[in-house]
This record gives structure tokens, C-alpha cells and sequence, in this order.
């Protein structure tokens, strides 16, 4: 299949952030002039605490970071403890009780782009400006920062220099891509059916008439021209349509269960919190498909009976967050957001959040505690979301993709969507393909599709293939021997495999497995919230273990206690983090016994 490469020129007209703009100010202030802040305080102070992470945003543009006169002032304008505004500023990464630059170059090192020179490209961009990772330049404009994943995994490895995503970056010239960053294309395209992909590169992401042209909100007007909410909610259930995020939970019943739920007011959130290293597909409709997203929204919110919907976007995307601002405002002003939507009595409205920076937000409960205001910590399950999610009300909380599938559910019908696929996996997936293959990027098929023409459909392995790693760094690895898998959910689980949220990232054998491993070890043992000590030690106990094998003096009670910890994390973990924590780690291990018997890479 051919792919479509979504160039830089077709971007850049519609990537300019404003959603986000530098800070003016970086210098320690003991005196901050706060007056700078009272328009700020008197919009947000009526929403109380779940205004805090946006009120610190607007505070850290202002000052460039948030000084303890204004941490004080935000905590009696909102009524929150000032012990609790600084657990908040502590718990996020992307908020700064410290002056920090006015240019931040965060780097990423997560496990696909550490293979490909990602900490080396850490390190260059230290050397260029001449700093260690967290300091601020003499002058205030510069600071660079180690982050575990940037949703770039298609074009590794990356970096995030201010609001502008660079892909691809040369550790051998970090001046090219700091001191003249160039915007990051979309990336490729390619599969069939293109259902849910088929119009980005296209068409601009916030035209509402091309849309419609396209084919857009056709769901949303059936959906209020013709059918109740329980038939909207029963075509979804009839069609099989599960969540897209990871968990695959039935999408219908979860919005009946929703909307059954007692009470007058709900909520329906969309995670766009897409965190998983390996995974991009999200940023990709949101960036090139946006409408389809709100259509989505909104449909689900007519379906549950709500009449406000979050939209929590990570905040490494701030790109996605600009454009998602300006489609918000687009379909606002023609009347498919608001009062009254398409002259029915239908009223809703969307809020876009951003996310700090924090792993364990993509977990649906962590992301209601941010969206609140909070510390992003799981809740204790049950109660469950469709009864008691956001500020304590029934939620749905649904993935980005799914969403999109719900519009074209809806649009086309539940029979065609299960035109394709399997009886248990049915119509098309977004599958995101990164690593040692000729042509990374999103490749759209339907589920059953087997695991090998996935990697021909991305240009074919670069070398000889070594592993395959299913479902991201929360995922485990398949073999060559594998590549007959159908991408379905049951058969990957007869093969004991995840399908997760679609990642698929090839490993060659020129690479060390090892410190892969070893990546991922790291990634889990940063994320943990440090909530529930299982995850918490856990996760620092595996990262010991897995720097053992990688330096080749594991021994075999080394092994023993590896599979120790990774049982206890799961099954005893508060959240998902944890419980998946040891899944890619000890799979490894599994496949390849010889990474920690004698130290010899596989193969």
C-alpha cells in the first residue's frame, strides 16, 4: 500500500501555537507584580479548584514560572491550601515553582528514541547551549530537559523546542534544530479502508465546510434528526465497537451504563492523553482530523444525556492543542457545538485541558484527579466511572479513535462496520508502526490483518528482524516466528500477546534487547506516581534488576527475583501502570533467556 507523507509545508499553516506562548519573565521575583494576574483570577475564580492547572498555566506564561507570592494569590482567589497548590506544581513536570527558561528544549529518551541516539542527542543539546539538564541559562532563555516520551516515536528520535515538535534530530547538529527549529511533519499515512485516516493531509483540520463536504457530521444529524439516545447507544453496541485506548471495553455498554446511571448531571471525557511510547495515532487525528474527534464528542454526549464534554490532550502536544483550540471556535460558530445544536433541543459544550506532563494521567481516574485540580493519582475501583467519575458524577471517558469510530458507526451503520475485520474483532484499526522499518507511521486496516503484512505495509524490517514489541512499553514482545499473528483480539490473546492501543515497533538485530529493557525499565520506574507501594518499589526494585542483565552480571536469582517483582506488580498494583509495569520485561526475558543466562543478545 501506498503511503501519503504529510509534509512540513502542508502543516506549518495551520501548526503555529498560540495556545501557549513564552514566558515573559524567568528571574527569581520575591516581589512579582501579581496586578498582571487579576484578569486571570477573576475569569477563573468561580470554577474553584478544577481551574487550578489552567489558572498555574497562565500564571507560569506571565511570570515564567509560579512564584510563592503568586502560588499564594492563585490559592486564595481559587480556596485551595497553598500546601496543596505546591503538591500539584511538584507532582506535573511541566509546571516550574523554580525560574526555568523561556525556551525549553525537552529531548525525548524514551525507549525507541533512546535506541536511536536519543540520549546522545540529550547530551549535544547540553553541550550546545552549555548547560546540564534542568539549568537555565545565564540570560534566562534556555533550559533543557529529559522527557520520556513525545508521541514522535514515527520520526525518532525527537525533541520538543518550545511549543515546536522536531523530528529526526542529529546529535551531531544541535544548532540546526535549536536554533531554527523546524516543525515536524504529521507523518505517513497509509493503509485501507482509510475510514477514520482519510482525511488528514486533505483538507485543512479546522474547515468546517470541507468537512462537511467530506462526509462530516453526517452521524451528528442522524443521530438528532432521527434517532433517541438509546438508539444511538444500541447501534453503537450492535456494531462491537470497544475502546481503542488499550482497555477495550465495550463502548455501547459503557454508555449505557452511563446514562442509566441516576442523577440529572454527567460528563463525557475524551483521553487524549496519549502518553505510551510507540503510540501516536491520537496525535495524528487530532492534529489532522479534529472535527471527526468533536463530532465524536458530541455524539457520545447526546447518547449518555450530557451536556459538557472535557478534552484532555497531553501537554507534550501543543501543537494538537492549538489546532484542537481553533476547531473548537469553528464548530462553535456553525453551530455544531453550544445551544441548540442543529436546531435541536441538544445543548453541549467542550473544554479543552491540557495535561503537565505526568504518564499516569492516560489512566482514566488519574486524568478526572487532574482535570479536578489534583494530584493525578488513581482512584481505588470500584465505585466506577459511569456512576461516580468526574467531580463525582457518572462519565464516560473514551479514547480519541474510538470516538472517531463512533461518528463513522453512526454515519455508515453498524453493518458496515462490520464489514470488515473478525466476528470478534470487528472493523478497521489504527495501528502505529515505528522502529527498524523503512516507512514509520499510521497504517489504518481492518483488525485480523496479520502482523507481517502490518510491517510490509511500513516498507518492510530494515536488517534482519529480532523481536517486534506489541502494544508499547505496557505490551510484550512477539518473534519472527510470529509474523502469521492476526491482529485481532483473539488472536493475539491465544498467542498470550496484547494488541494494547495499536503500537507495533520493529526491533533488527543490530540492536542490544538489553537496553531496551533496560529503557523500559527506566520509563516505568520515572512514571510511577509513587502512590500504591507495589508500583512504587516495585518499579525501582525491576530497574536494579534489569541494570544487572544490561551490564551482563545477572545471575539466576537475579531472574527469580525479576519474575517476583513483576508478578507482585501486578497483581497487586493500584492501577494499570503497575500491573503492566514488568509485562515487556519479563516477556523479553522469556524469549530470550540467553539476555540474562550468559549475557549474549538472541538470535
Amino acid at each position: 500500500m501506498s503511503h501519503r507523507y504529510i509534509g512540513e509545508a502542508d502543516y506549518n499553516n495551520h501548526a503555529v501555537s498560540l495556545f501557549r506562548q513564552a514566558p515573559v519573565m524567568n528571574r527569581p521575583n520575591p516581589s512579582p507584580d501579581l496586578s498582571l494576574l487579576d484578569p486571570i483570577l477573576f475569569d477563573r475564580a468561580p470554577g474553584g479548584r478544577a481551574q487550578l492547572l489552567p489558572t498555574l498555566f497562565e500564571a507560569q506564561r506571565i511570570y515564567g514560572y509560579v512564584p510563592e507570592p503568586v502560588a499564594e494569590a492563585i490559592g486564595r482567589a481559587l480556596r485551595i491550601p497553598l500546601a496543596d497548590i505546591h503538591g500539584v506544581l511538584e507532582f506535573y513536570t511541566m509546571l516550574y515553582a523554580q525560574p526555568a527558561g523561556r525556551r525549553i528544549v525537552r529531548v525525548c529518551t524514551s525507549p525507541l528514541c533512546s535506541r536511536l541516539q536519543g540520549e546522545a542527542a540529550l547530551s549535544a543539546a547540553g553541550n550546545h547551549l552549555g548547560l546540564r539538564p534542568g539549568e537555565v541559562s545565564a540570560d534566562g532563555t534556555w533550559m533543557v530537559e529529559e522527557v520520556p516520551c513525545l508521541g514522535l516515536c514515527d520520526m525518532a528520535p525527537a525533541a520538543l523546542v518550545g511549543d515546536v515538535p522536531v523530528a529526526e534530530i542529529d546529535p551531531a547538529d544541535p544548532g540546526r534544530w535549536i536554533d531554527t527549529p523546524s516543525a515536524a511533519p504529521l507523518g505517513r499515512i497509509g493503509g485501507d479502508p482509510r475510514w477514520l485516516s482519510g482525511r488528514i493531509g486533505r483538507q485543512a483540520p479546522d474547515d468546517v465546510p470541507a468537512y462537511l463536504a467530506s462526509g462530516g457530521y453526517a452521524a451528528l444529524q442522524r443521530a438528532l434528526q432521527h434517532m433517541s439516545p438509546p438508539e444511538v447507544v444500541a447501534e453503537i453496541k450492535r456494531a462491537g465497537l470497544v475502546g481503542r485506548g488499550g482497555a477495550a471495553f465495550p463502548t455501547g455498554s459503557k454508555w449505557e451504563m452511563t446514562a442509566a446511571a441516576p442523577g440529572e448531571e454527567r460528563y463525557l471525557v475524551c483521553n487524549a492523553d496519549e502518553s505510551e511510547p510507540g503510540t501516536f495515532k491520537d496525535r495524528l487525528l487530532l492534529e489532522g482530523d479534529p472535527l471527526s474527534v468533536l463530532e465524536g464528542m458530541t455524539l457520545a454526549g447526546y447518547a449518555i444525556g450530557a451536556r459538557r464534554g472535557f478534552l484532555y490532550v497531553r501537554g507534550e502536544y501543543p501543537r494538537a492543542q492549538a489546532i484542537l483550540q481553533r476547531a473548537i471556535a469553528a464548530a462553535s460558530s456553525a453551530g455544531y457545538l453550544g445551544r441548540g445544536i442543529l436546531g435541536s433541543g441538544f445543548d453541549f459544550e467542550i473544554e479543552l485541558r491540557s495535561g503537565a506532563g505526568a504518564y499516569i494521567c492516560g489512566e482514566e481516574t488519574a486524568l478526572f484527579e487532574s482535570i479536578e485540580g489534583k494530584r493525578g493519582f488513581p482512584r481505588l475501583k470500584p465505585p466506577y466511572p459511569t456512576t461516580h467519575g468526574l467531580f463525582g458524577l457518572p462519565t464516560a471517558i473514551n479514547n480519541v479513535e474510538t470516538l472517531a469510530a463512533a461518528a463513522w458507526i453512526i454515519a455508515h451503520g453498524a453493518d458496515a462496520y462490520r464489514a470488515v475485520g473478525t466476528t470478534d474483532s470487528p472493523g478497521s484499526k489504527l495501528f502505529c508502526i515505528s522502529g527498524d522499518v523503512a516507512e514509520p507511521g499510521v497504517v489504518e486496516v481492518p483488525y485480523g490483518t496479520t502482523l507481517g503484512r502490518l510491517l510490509e505495509l511500513a516498507g518492510g524490517v530494515r536488517g534482519r528482524l529480532q523481536a517486534v514489541l506489541l502494544g508499547g512499553a505496557a505490551g510484550a514482545f512477539a518473534v519472527p516466528e510470529q509474523l502469521d499473528l492476526p491482529m485481532s483480539f483473539e488472536g493475539l490473546r491465544q498467542a498470550g500477546l496484547p494488541l494494547g492501543s495499536g503500537v507495533v515497533a520493529a526491533f533488527n538485530d543490530e540492536h542490544d534487547l538489553r537496553e531496551t529493557m533496560q529503557s523500559l525499565a527506566r520509563f516505568f520506574a520515572h512514571e510511577s506516581c509513587g502512590k500504591c507501594f507495589p508500583c512504587q518499589l516495585g518499579t525501582q526494585r525491576q530497574l536494579e534488576l534489569v541494570d544487572r542483565i544490561a551490564a551482563g552480571v545477572a545471575r539466576p536469582e537475579d531472574l527469580r527475583a525479576l519474575e517476583d517483582v513483576g508478578f507482585t506488580m501486578t497483581n497487586a498494583s493500584l492501577c494499570g501502570l503497575g500491573m503492566t509495569a514488568g509485562t515487556a520485561i519479563l516477556s523479553a526475558v522469556q524469549r530470550f533467556p540467553a539476555l540474562v543466562l550468559d549475557g549474549r543478545p538472541p538470535g
